[in-house]
């Protein structure tokens, strides 16, 4: 009798190529040698970042140090507590097309 293991909808792994005829199997303990009185392994391990990332990382480095105007956001507290606020959506429409703009590389 023989029984078919699926992998239930998960992703299959991609799996280390392995010539036809090969018949030495290694495992991955034995492809990584780890210096016991360093910690370091044998491999050369590398992170490479997109341009993406570079520039989440570059904005959240700008905006840490930013000051916040404290006496804006207390009256801007004030205005929605009273029910004053207004919005002005022609502005905020002409800042999300401005964002846009921007993310699609045009200037």
């Amino acid at each position: 009798m023989n029984t078919t293991i699926s992998n239930n909808g998960l992703p299959k792994l991609p799996q280390p190529a392995t010539g036809q005829g090969s018949s030495s199997t290694q495992s991955p303990a034995s492809t990584t040698s780890t210096d016991a009185a360093t910690g370091s392994t044998g491999t050369n391990d590398r992170v490479q970042l997109t341009d993406s990332a570079r520039a989440l990382q570059e904005a959240a480095r700008t905006t840490s140090g930013a000051t916040m105007d404290t006496k804006k956001v207390e009256q801007i507290r004030q205005a929605l507590a009273n029910g004053t606020y207004k919005v002005d959506a022609g502005r905020i429409a002409d800042r999300m097309m401005s964002l846009e703009t921007q993310m699609n590389g045009k200037s």
